[in-house]
């Protein structure tokens, strides 16, 4: 059996400093040795502009998958993000290949944010997402997406709100960690709550200006890095949180929908891994 690391499954967009673009680069400085599986190259992400181009790998990725069983690749995490139907139909196929004893499966079910779905994400989509979250043994939607998979309405939430639904979601999926992200409190403050271990916890944030793209992205990739460095899931998400402020804070000139300098803050990050996450 070849060890093929931490799989990550998601797409890649050409421009913008989204999924794929900010997975493999914070998976690799972590020196987790990740694979990737693309399920599809955009010529940028959906946000903010225009049309963009979108080419479809479903059919690659069962080819790839073939090619991998023969060989005996391995994971020792795999890492969902934005997956795109045809993705997403092929991973509630093939995931049950992947449910073993102690396999971390992170599901990041990306389909929209501010109380709207993504464009090109309907009501099919959140349906299909049902099903294949209950094979995650790690669920991080933001408020938006909690409240589709639940099919509720959250606006403003508090953090017991927030508590409630991410443990409402852990026992109607089968899910045993949960993690709501991005709740915003007030106009200074954003949390994090999660349900894990059959107890709520939850982290606040003071909230920075600005409203860049990818930030999603940046806080999972960070949380399932320090999860393999044996921190606990509050940790994780407190050092995922700081990564993705040190990002924002380090970001001056560049256009938002790039979203922000990962890069400047990742010495930052990786510090902190060296010293066992004294934060």
């Amino acid at each position: 059996m070849i060890n093929g690391g931490v799989l990550i499954s998601q797409d890649l967009s050409c421009a913008g400093q989204v999924s794929l673009s900010v997975a493999l680069p914070v998976l690799s400085a972590s020196g987790l040795s990740p694979t990737i599986l693309p399920t599809a190259i955009l010529s940028t992400h959906t946000g903010g502009f225009g049309k963009n181009t979108f080419l479809d790998l479903s059919s690659e990725m069962s080819k790839i998958m073939k090619h991998w069983q023969k060989i005996k690749l391995d994971f020792s995490a795999i890492y969902l993000g934005y997956l795109g139907k045809n993705a997403l139909d092929f991973w509630i196929n093939e995931i049950d290949q992947f449910k073993q004893e102690n396999k971390l499966i992170l599901i990041d079910p990306v389909m929209g944010d501010h109380g709207r779905l993504y464009r090109g994400i309907d009501q099919d989509y959140v349906i299909a997402m049902r099903k294949l979250i209950k094979s995650a043994t790690i669920l991080t939607p933001n408020l938006t997406e909690a409240a589709f998979l639940l099919g509720e309405k959250l606006n403003d939430c508090s953090i017991e709100d927030a508590a409630s639904v991410a443990k409402k979601i852990a026992n109607r999926f089968g899910i045993p960690n949960v993690i709501i992200t991005g709740i915003s409190l007030t106009k200074d403050k954003i949390a994090e709550v999660g349900f894990s271990n059959n107890q709520s916890w939850s982290l606040i944030q003071n909230k920075l200006p600005g409203n860049y793209f990818g930030t999603g992205d940046l806080f999972a990739s960070a949380f399932l890095a320090a999860v393999m460095h044996q921190q606990d899931l509050k940790i994780s998400c407190s050092l995922a949180a700081n990564f993705v402020a040190q990002a924002i804070k380090q970001t001056t000139e560049q256009d938002p929908r790039l979203g922000p300098n990962y890069a400047a803050a990742l010495p930052d990050l990786l510090e902190k891994w060296r010293n066992n996450a004294n934060i």
